[in-house]
């Protein structure tokens, strides 16, 4: 098939909340910009398949990537939603402990919040009671700056704004193969209307399959290639009415926060997600999974109603490390880290990736100068 060449100064590559976050940003500081998006929707990838929580920016380590971001971008996404009028609640959440050895991790979680910034307010058992009357628990942590949004409101509400300041999102246009020279980025796209696209500063913000495009970038140093794991996490709903009014955390474990209690704008409760490390995208949520979840959640509900756990869907998560691999960082590689002009890829932005969107904008324009 005939290619036609055609240049444009800015490219971005996937169209998640992520992605359009960066557009948007790209394009209010004049820059001509292009979003190309494999699929036939934007934000089908993880933005449409997570737990739709603002982290307050607990547990991360101080001075990552994941803590410093978070922290700022929960409070532009609070102030954003509220200007735009995007769906939002700030409900806060319990970090609940179910025995005493749990509880004497509390203290270690507190610290590190404090170490980033955020005030976690501690309560003993009774205390908890009080607020949570159908939750058992020995201690627990109050966190008031977590809360819940519309995604998909806020992701209209992002390309409204890039559209408006004149950025231009494509669909099914998947890219294909890519190049950087001095002349610029090669991007081969395939899809309706195949082309080769010519441009001065590419984004890589194509989510799990962001890697995998940088794997076979022409002019990236091997270095600046990493590799990926898969988690897959599962969700089911819960029908009917239930007592809660706040999110409901247990202490984190490998790989994740723990399978939690969360709550949609509705008000309906979900639970999820679980952890299971997986070799390629699977979205199939298996029902027999509802008994291992409702041993879990009778830790601190005991009297959950199992029948009334529903499949709802499933998410993965792009890990930089594997089972074992412990806290990896968000990568965000500009220039100083591979060494080409014009060009940032985003790895590993899973988690609290849609809280930090705004301020991850902010650091890829920074990045691209």
């Amino acid at each position: 098939m005939d290619y036609e060449s055609y240049k444009v100064q800015t490219v971005v590559i996937g169209a998640g909340v992520v992605g359009l976050a960066v557009a948007r940003e790209l394009a209010r500081s004049g820059r001509e910009v292009l979003v190309l998006e494999a699929g036939p929707r934007f934000g089908e990838g993880i933005s449409s398949r997570n737990s739709e929580v603002i982290h307050a920016g607990i547990y991360y380590p101080t001075d990552s990537l994941k803590a410093a971001l978070c922290v700022l971008g929960r409070e532009q996404l609070y102030e954003y939603c509220a200007s735009r009028k995007v769906g939002h609640r700030k409900c806060g959440k319990w970090i609940v402990a179910t025995d005493d050895r749990q509880a004497s991790r509390l203290e270690a979680i507190c610290r590190q919040a404090e170490a980033n910034g955020v005030r976690l307010q501690h309560a003993e058992g009774n205390a908890v009671g009080l607020q949570c009357p159908d939750i058992r628990a020995t201690a627990g942590l109050w966190s008031p700056e977590t809360g819940i949004i519309d995604t998909h409101g806020l992701m209209l509400s992002l390309l409204g704004e890039l559209e408006h300041a004149g950025g231009q999102l494509v669909l099914n246009s998947p890219v294909m193969a890519a190049e950087s020279s001095i002349d610029g980025h090669r991007l081969s796209v395939s899809g309706e209307a195949s082309t080769t696209l010519i441009a001065r500063e590419v984004v890589n913000a194509a989510g799990l399959g962001a890697p995998g495009l940088a794997r076979n970038w022409l002019g990236l140093p091997d270095s600046a290639k990493p590799e990926q794991w898969l988690a897959r996490g599962v969700y089911f709903s819960y029908s009917g009415k239930h007592p809660f009014n706040h999110l409901i955390y247990p202490l984190p474990e490998p790989g994740g926060l723990g399978v939690h209690l969360t709550l949609d704008l509705a008000g309906q409760a979900r639970f999820g997600p679980d952890v299971e490390w997986v070799e390629a995208e699977d979205y199939t949520v298996n029902p027999t999974r509802a008994q291992a979840f409702a041993e879990g959640i009778r830790q601190w509900w005991p009297s959950l109603d199992a029948s009334r756990l529903q499949p709802a869907y499933a998410g993965i998560r792009p890990k930089l490390a594997g089972p074992d691999g412990g806290f990896v960082d968000f990568r965000i590689d500009g220039p100083e880290e591979h060494g080409v002009p014009g060009l940032v890829h985003l790895f590993g932005i899973e988690s609290p990736g849609l809280t930090s969107c705004l301020a991850i904008a902010d650091f890829v324009k920074r990045k691209l100068g």
